[in-house]
């Protein structure tokens, strides 16, 4: 395998990673964002913390949650590099 197919392969793998493991935070904390935007707009309260703490709680949460699978699937892909080093020295 060329080493230029090798390091593309392995820049789209860790983008690909990288949305696996911020997905479960991210979306929830959008959503909540979204939410609690629509209810700020309909009441017309424009308190900063109304919609800061919230989202921190959601992003708290599911880092309870997916935290565990997310450092399982960057600990996999770390370690799958480290057993692709030595095929590159070839």
């Amino acid at each position: 395998m060329d080493n230029a197919d090798f390091f593309m392969g392995l820049a789209q793998q860790a983008l690909w990673i990288t949305a696996l493991a911020a997905a479960p935070i991210l979306l929830p904390a959008l959503i909540a964002g979204l939410i609690i935007g629509m209810v700020q707009a309909a009441t017309s309260v424009n308190e900063q913390t109304l919609s800061f703490i919230p989202k921190i709680l959601v992003v708290g949460a599911m880092l309870a949650l997916f935290g565990g699978s997310i450092m399982v699937l960057i600990a996999d892909f770390t370690r799958e590099i480290f057993d692709r080093i030595p095929d590159l020295l070839q």
